[in-house]
């Protein structure tokens, strides 16, 4: 069977492709922009890409159109397909209904987190010789790829039966306006956190927790849900009905997986407990509290299978995490380099605590693009100074077309807030201000022009 994809190039269509390959299908696709890592991906994998939307592309005849969510009403090969005749599916739905049938489906979803809590415990099932299967939004250090079909369980001496996919709470498709999640129909779920986002989609936190409540609905009163116990808004969509059983993670010791932090470690030690029983100490090189919850979550996952904790926490101090995630770039000149993913007020909060707990009293240096559409509409413009106080000194990329008054939202920060109106210009206030240990975290959900690799040149140049 021939599978055309629409939208190839995105983190996880690009996963479906690859998986739709392994399993034996004809895949082609098309995008607009098709860049590393996804295309290097699909080269390898020998998948034909065309590039743009042009209606011509349905000339290959496929058996069927899988629909990223990308595209819409309007773009030439959608009203050509709608024309067409030829059977069309999102890409979650044609997942489901070719992949994960069938399977043990063990998804993460939340609002912070779920591509990390994923890679995590992919990686803890493969480490324990599961061969599970996976759709992950990111690049885990721990794999060759962000997706796999899954293979021979070691255990079983079979095929396995198991697939831990990112729940993404992002709608399906234009014609299917539902999270994506509602098709994963899960065993095991973990929720690690909700609050609002995606304001280009969702006009409050009620429509999100709908969504969630569609979720809850699909998981079976046989699986399992691990969620987090201090998540107040997670607690009320569960009380607005819930058929499963649960366990909570939290730091707190109260929770069936909870975690005690060694001292002065930036949470890089930690010994976690299962209902107040030690299960062995993670020793590992991500920071912040934040990755300890993923940490008990992904444990807690496993456990649902059959994994001990004890070996969850032996393959955990061999994650080696994940890509934009606190991602060390470089070093230059003494200046350290890293690039994060956080484009949410929680998020750039979250990671700058985990900065600072690491480097002390080092001047750190905040470089923020915000590219979200939930940023470019303004939605956090009020947290944000807050979410940036742990910095010494921040930088904004603020271009003409942002829409809203960035450096009246942020003048909280008076004289540590910085403004260029084009990416060069960050980098040339960046390498003017910047001396030997400072630590720089730049932080967007895009590739913000090259920033990274601009700003460690340029500091060689200075050098």
């Amino acid at each position: 069977m021939h599978v055309h994809i629409l939208g190839v190039a995105g983190t996880f269509m690009g996963g479906v492709a690859a998986i739709a390959k392994a399993a034996g299908f004809r895949v082609t696709g098309s995008d607009r922009n098709v860049y590393p890592p996804m295309s290097t991906q699909l080269e390898a994998l020998g998948i034909e890409i065309i590039q743009g939307y042009d209606a011509a592309q349905l000339g290959l005849r496929p058996d069927v159109v899988v629909v990223g969510n990308a595209l819409s009403r309007g773009v030439p090969v959608v009203e050509a397909l709608l024309d067409s005749g030829i059977p069309y599916i999102s890409g979650p739905q044609w997942l489901s209904e070719n992949v994960l049938a069938g399977k043990h489906v063990l998804a993460v979803a939340g609002t912070h987190g779920k591509t990390t809590t994923s890679s995590m415990l992919a990686w803890i099932l493969a480490d324990a010789g599961l061969a599970p299967g996976y759709l992950i939004g990111g690049v885990a250090a721990n794999f060759d790829a962000t997706a796999s079909l899954g293979g021979v369980d070691a255990l079983a001496g079979g095929k396995s039966g198991l697939f831990v996919i990112e729940a993404d709470e992002y709608d399906t498709a234009f014609f299917d306006k539902r999270a994506k999640f509602v098709h994963y129909r899960p065993r095991t779920l973990v929720l690690n956190n909700l609050e609002y986002d995606h304001a280009d989609i969702y006009p409050d936190l009620a429509a999100i927790q709908r969504q969630f409540n569609q979720l809850l609905r699909t998981v079976p009163p046989s699986g399992r849900i691990l969620v987090n116990g201090d998540d107040v808004n997670l607690a009320a969509t569960l009380a607005a009905g819930c058929w499963t059983p649960r366990e909570t993670f939290s730091l707190g010791s109260e929770a069936d997986w909870s975690a005690a932090v060694a001292a002065d470690s930036a949470s890089r030690r930690f010994a976690v407990r299962h209902r107040g029983r030690v299960a062995g100490s993670v020793n590992w090189s991500l920071l912040g509290t934040h990755n300890v919850l993923n940490a008990l979550a992904a444990i807690g996952a496993a456990a649902q299978v059959g994994v001990l904790p004890e070996r969850a926490v032996l393959a955990l101090n061999r994650f080696r995490g994940v890509k934009r995630r606190m991602e060390l770039r470089g070093i230059v000149a003494g200046v350290t380099v890293y690039d994060d993913f956080a484009h949410h007020p929680t998020a750039i909060e979250t990671t700058l605590r985990g900065l600072r707990a690491q480097v002390g009293p080092a001047r750190v240096v905040a470089v923020l693009e915000s590219r979200s559409n939930t940023m470019r509409l303004g939605v956090h413009r009020d947290q944000l100074a807050t979410a940036l106080e742990l910095a010494d000194i921040c930088w904004f990329y603020c271009p003409d077309n942002l829409g809203w008054d960035l450096p009246a939202a942020v003048a909280a920060l008076g004289d540590r807030a910085r403004f260029a109106d084009t990416v060069d210009g960050v980098v040339a206030g960046l390498a003017g201000e910047l001396r030997a240990g400072d630590h720089v975290l730049v932080m967007s959900n895009g590739g913000f022009g090259g920033l990274h690799e601009k700003l460690l040149n340029a500091l060689r140049d200075r050098s």
